[in-house]
């Protein structure tokens, strides 16, 4: 039941970052959101004590790294067009980009203190 809940709370917290961030989002970055927190979460208590700059890094990858997935399956394989990072330097197959990576960086830091006080308060 915990991990339904924290994947739920991720959904909806990734999901409304992109409605926030772009005005809409699409059902996948909603069970991306779930997983990535929900990963984040059980990475945050492996990695407990070791310095927010290290689980911020851990963050973004997987942020990163599931944005890649989903994208070259549901951008790229599908040919749903959900984003296209193209036009943006430094991005990979237009799925990921240095860009997003820092902003998730930055991002993992009110995560990663979340996912602290969930650890606890469970």
């Amino acid at each position: 039941m915990k991990y339904i809940l924290i994947f739920l709370l991720g959904a909806a917290g990734y999901s409304g970052i992109e409605v926030l961030w772009r005005g809409y989002t699409h059902w996948t970055m909603s069970v991306t959101g779930g997983v990535c927190f929900l990963l984040i979460y059980l990475l945050n208590n492996v990695f407990a004590g070791e310095s927010l700059i290290f689980r911020c890094l851990i963050g973004a990858a997987v942020i990163t790294s599931a944005e890649l997935l989903v994208g070259v399956t549901v951008n790229i394989i599908l040919k749903w067009n959900v984003w296209d990072y193209s036009a943006l330097p430094f991005n990979f197959l237009g799925q990921i980009c240095l860009r997003y990576f820092i902003l998730w960086y930055f991002l993992c830091v009110p995560v990663t203190w979340l996912c602290t006080g969930i650890a606890k308060i469970i």
